[in-house]
Order: structure tokens, then sequence, then C-alpha cells
């Protein structure tokens, strides 16, 4: 019987101008499931299914694996989920260009040494092996800096507090002429990038994070060429400077993910100047807590966080914690909350998350979809709790 708007495997395949095989690999995949599927077994396509398999075709000719796909084309509507997906790929393939040019330069270099010396030098072809292996480490770090990205999005777009969170950090600051600045663990450099026609000409600003994806993303932001930047990557347990280097030491919410804090406490004051500052932020235990109530009312196996980080450095204990190591510490909350009536953003920030949301929600999108939409319909009230500790040596 021949189904109105429906397409057999066999057509669907011909239309699409692959094969049947790779039409029921996507399925088995769960990529790309039928609209119908008979008494018999028989599957059915129609032209939403069409428009869906050209575009997995598209993200696959991009480089984009199984897993990337599956997780880009959950949902037909969401295009902030591809066009985020998509200038991942994009940092991807500016990295793989130089990543190439690197390459052939290293070859170029063996070659001559060959025809000049008559002999390889091995170290640079164990270069070219640990040049072409990047790949797979560069995805995990621009993957951390599009998930950290996507979570600045929520706060910078639906928080009822009009400074802004980085304006504010930036204005406690107080940044002056001559000094010399290290931020730990500096992301996507949004500190300075917002805040680059306000700074002073004469300064001196090291940027760190232990990524170096998250670096290059700092560089792109930023820009090489203004020469009041550097960045470096290192552990903040280990701050590669002499004492006595920095007027100034940012840590924005890092203090938390450090698992030896009292060496990295240490690390700071050792390089801070005498009466510098050390300026850090944290959240309290309230903070976003309506998101996880929210996840474990659709599902109670879900948990975005699997270590609750306030516990380890939070608003409630951090000020006790800092106190061992510097002189006078002062605790600053910003007031803030989120109010949102729309549900894209929002589960754009959950599956953002370090947690195991995505093993369960990506297969039940559509119904987690369905109510979160009904969850926002009317406004849908999220608590802020962050603030900084003001630190002199």
């Amino acid at each position: 019987m021949k189904l109105p708007g429906y397409y057999s495997s066999g057509q669907f395949a011909r239309m699409a101008d692959v094969t049947v095989r790779t039409i029921r690999f996507y399925d088995r995949q769960n990529i790309l499931k039928p609209s119908y599927v008979n008494p018999s077994g028989a599957r059915f396509y129609t032209d939403a299914d069409l428009a869906r398999l050209q575009q997995i075709l598209l993200l696959k000719y991009l480089g984009f694996s199984l897993e990337d796909i599956r997780e880009m084309t959950i949902g037909d509507t969401d295009y902030h989920f591809l066009k985020n997906s998509l200038n991942l790929q994009k940092k991807l393939v500016q990295d793989r260009i130089e990543q190439m040019q690197l390459v052939e330069s290293a070859i170029d270099d063996t070659v001559k040494a060959i025809e000049e010396e008559h002999q390889i030098d091995w170290s640079h072809m164990l270069d070219l092996i640990h040049l072409t292996g990047m790949e797979k480490s560069l995805k995990l770090q621009y993957q951390n800096a599009t998930n950290i990205s996507a979570r600045i999005r929520l706060h910078r777009d639906y928080s009822s507090n009009r400074q802004g969170w980085f304006p504010w950090i930036y204005e406690k600051c107080q940044i002056t002429d001559g000094q010399q600045i290290l931020e730990l663990g500096c992301g996507n450099g949004a500190l300075w990038a917002g805040n680059l026609p306000v700074l002073p000409r004469r300064l001196y600003v090291c940027l760190s994070d232990i990524s170096e994806g998250m670096l290059r993303d700092a560089r792109r932001n930023i820009g090489q060429e203004d020469a009041r930047f550097s960045f470096h990557t290192f552990d903040c347990s280990d701050i590669p400077f002499p004492e006595n280097s920095f007027d100034l030491v940012i840590a924005n919410h890092v203090l938390f993910y450090c698992r030896n804090l009292a060496r990295v406490q240490e690390e700071i004051r050792r390089v801070l100047k005498p009466e510098g500052r050390f300026i850090c932020s944290t959240y309290g235990r309230t903070h976003m807590k309506e998101i996880s109530e929210l996840v474990q009312q659709f599902d109670s196996r879900i948990v975005l966080s699997a270590e609750k980080l306030y516990e380890r450095f939070g608003l409630e204990n951090g000020q006790q914690i800092l106190e061992s190591f510097f002189s006078s510490v002062t605790c600053l909350r910003y007031e803030d909350s989120i109010t949102l009536d729309r549900a894209e953003p929002l589960i754009e920030y959950i599956l953002s998350c370090h947690g195991n949301q995505n093993q369960i929600l990506l297969e039940r999108y559509k119904d987690f979809r369905s109510f979160t939409e009904k969850k926002t319909a009317h406004g849908f009230h999220i608590t802020k709790d962050a603030g900084i500790f003001l630190c002199r040596k």
C-alpha cells in the first residue's frame, strides 16, 4: 500500500543519492529514524527526513563524527545548536590549516636534510606524528570552550543586573596605569575582550590557562597584536614566574577546580608583590538551583555536576580558606538573577554542563524540549548567588 507523502527506503536513498545500506546505518546509529514503520517492518521516510539527511551528509563532509552529528541534529528547530557546532568546527579547521602548514614545513626541513646531509632527522619525523595527532585534543579543548560560551550566554542575555558579570569584576579590579597583572584560568579572555577600550595604555597582562584551546580563543578575541597581553599555558599550582612579579592576580571561577588548593594559594601569594591584591570569584550553594531542580523533575537520574564545587571553595567557606594565606579578605556578592520565557537558552545551558545529562536527554530530547517549554512559558526564575573575595598579601 502506498502512503501519500512517504517514500520507501529505496526511493529515499535514490533521492539522496546514497545507498540503502547508508540509510539503515544511520537508523541503527539513532541519527535518522524513519517517520513510519509498518507492521511488517518496512521503513518509510518523508520530505522532512530528506532535509535532515542532507544536513547529516553535509556535517559528515565537514568532518564531524557520528557522535557530533547525533547531538547537532537533535532538534530541527534548534538552530543555535547547529550554529555553535559549526563555529566549533570552523575553529578546528583554522587549527588544521595551521597544523598542515607546520607539517609542510617539517617535511621540507626533512627533505632538505636528506638532500644536504644524506640522513633523516628522526626527531623531526616524530614531530610530524605529534602534529597530525593533535586533532582529538584540540576538539576536546574547543568543545570545553564552546560549553563555557553557552553558559556565559545565558548569564549575559537574561540576567537582571544590566552591568554584567565581567564589567562588574573589572570595576572591582581597580586597574591602573603600569600594573603587572596575572589572570589564572582566563578561558576565552571574556574579562578583557569587553573592556579593551577602557584599559590603561601602559599595562602588562599575562593571561594563562591550562587549556591551549581556551588560549587560542583568548588570542582571537583580544588580538595577538595588542602588546599589553601575553598568553601562557600552565597549571596554577606551578606558576612559572619569580616572587613579587604581579600587582594583581585574578582567578575567576577557578579555585573550586583546584585539587591542591593550598598549593595554588601559596603560589599566588608568592608571585604577588608586597601589598599586592588577589581577586577570586566563586558561587554559593543556592546558585542556579532551579535548573538542577528542573532536570531532576524530568528525570531523577540526571546530575548536572558530579561535584558540589561550592563545598570545595564557595561563598560560604571561601573566606576561612583564604584567611590562612592572605592578610585581609573581604567578600562582595553580585546581586543578580535570571528570568527567561524561552526554552532554547536553558536547554543549551543544561546540555553544556559537566554531568550525565547528555546520556539521558539526547535520547528523550523531544520530550525534554516540550517539558522545558511548559516550564518557561510564563517565565522561569533562576537564583544567582555569586561573588568575589578581595584579598591582600
